[in-house]
């Protein structure tokens, strides 16, 4: 009788420590192939999340050779390749974990749909988030439109538990596991590298400050935060691990996992959260002024702590959240330009861009989300004046008043 045998199909959780599509899969049966899919559709859109991505693939790659298997890549659309592959191993199962954007939703309709065609079990894993998204609801309703009432069921709410990573891997002979393409150069020369070893060692070096965090994580020039939304964004870090090991649940950190968690339910319950605004009757007024968006974009406004901001975001490929706030709010409230221009800004160069958390939070700084005080300002120099009084944080990112 041939070994039983499943695919594992990776996409935004490229880590094999709480990877619940992995550790069931590694349980069940005696080979799993780990197929990581090259899709054309979703390249080229940020080239410093393309370089990122490749290194989380290398780092995941040489983490699944050391237990024995390996990761299998393929290039093409995802649900035809995947099904290409289980039937070359002769696989009864594939495992994936879930995601809620529009494209992802739209590929795991596709991929249930040929592997029922097929005669192949499918089955979707929970884990992008601490608690899934659509697990919590509020009576009558779908989702959590406020967050202070989320955040009470969140605390309270049942996790589930961690799982451990396999101890082996064993890939069927004769799979081709296919070769990485040569490394994306991305655009920001001091970004952070990506992979699963990155994100635990800059998740333990971070951990001993954590009881400082709520006097630290405001402070632009201190840079307290635990610079751990990349790791999460890509899954080289389970957000329930990272809450685990923080060992608190109503404290200023596990609230920012907790906002995380917030836009993911929003976005599942509205996928258009990056395309349309998610509040009734929102303003839609926007001024479309290319050159006011290109001197945002570029750092150049002439209003320090905003262009402080952009220019870390160009350096680095992520800003200090203080600062995403209130460049998102000068671009949208005191220059009325259309938070989507901003949003794919921040896109092009975030390596934490997703889009319930990006977008989630333009629309939260614009007013059309899900803010109960919509009219709220960031003033850059009152903001300025409180988290950077000394200016350390607009020198260091070549601004001087």
């Amino acid at each position: 009788m041939s070994a039983r045998t499943a695919v594992v199909l990776f996409t935004r959780d490229l880590r094999v420590r709480d990877q619940p599509a992995l550790a069931t899969a590694g349980a069940n049966f005696e080979r799993v192939v780990p197929l990581f899919m090259l899709d054309p559709a979703l390249a080229g859109r940020s080239p410093n999340r393309d370089r990122f991505l490749h290194q989380c693939l290398v780092d995941l790659r040489e983490t699944l050779r050391g237990l024995g298997g390996d990761l299998v890549l393929r290039h093409g659309d995802p649900v035809a390749e995947t099904i290409r592959l289980a039937t070359e191993v002769g696989a009864e199962g594939v495992a994936v974990s879930a995601d809620v954007s529009h494209y992802a939703r739209r590929r795991e309709a596709r991929l249930r749909a040929e592997c029922e065609r097929h005669r192949i079990a499918l089955r979707v894993f929970g884990g992008l988030t601490v608690v899934d998204p659509g697990e919590l609801t509020p009576g009558g309703g779908d989702h959590y439109r406020v967050f202070s009432p989320y955040f009470r069921r969140w605390v309270a709410a049942k996790w589930r538990d961690e799982v451990a990573a396999p101890t082996a891997v064993a890939l069927p002979t004769g799979v081709a596991v296919g070769r990485l393409p040569a490394a994306p150069t991305g655009e920001s020369p001091r970004a952070a590298a990506g992979g699963e070893t990155v994100g635990r060692r800059r998740l333990r070096d971070w951990l001993p400050t954590l009881d400082r965090y709520d006097d630290l994580h405001d402070d632009l020039a201190g840079d307290g935060t635990s610079r751990l939304s990349p790791y999460l964004r890509f899954g080289c870090l389970s957000p329930l691990s990272v809450a685990l090991a923080a060992g608190e649940r109503e404290g200023p950190f596990a609230r920012q996992l907790c906002w995380r968690d917030f836009y993911y339910q929003v976005a599942w319950a509205f996928p258009d959260i990056g395309r349309r605004p998610y509040r009734p009757g929102a303003r839609d007024d926007w001024g479309y002024d290319t050159g006011t968006l290109d001197a945002w974009a570029h750092g150049r406004t002439g209003v320090s702590l905003v262009d402080a901001g952009m220019r870390q975001l160009r350096e680095e490929g992520w800003m200090h959240n203080r600062a995403r706030l209130v460049t998102a709010s000068y671009l949208t409230k005191q220059l009325g330009q259309d938070w989507r221009d901003g949003q794919r800004v921040f896109f092009r160069w975030l390596l934490d861009g997703d889009v319930p958390n990006n977008s989630g939070n333009w629309q939260w700084v614009a007013g059309t989300g899900n803010d109960t005080r919509p009219y709220r300002r960031f003033n850059p120099d009152r903001q300025a004046e409180r988290y950077d009084p000394a200016g350390e944080y607009r020198r260091r990112h070549g601004v001087v008043d």
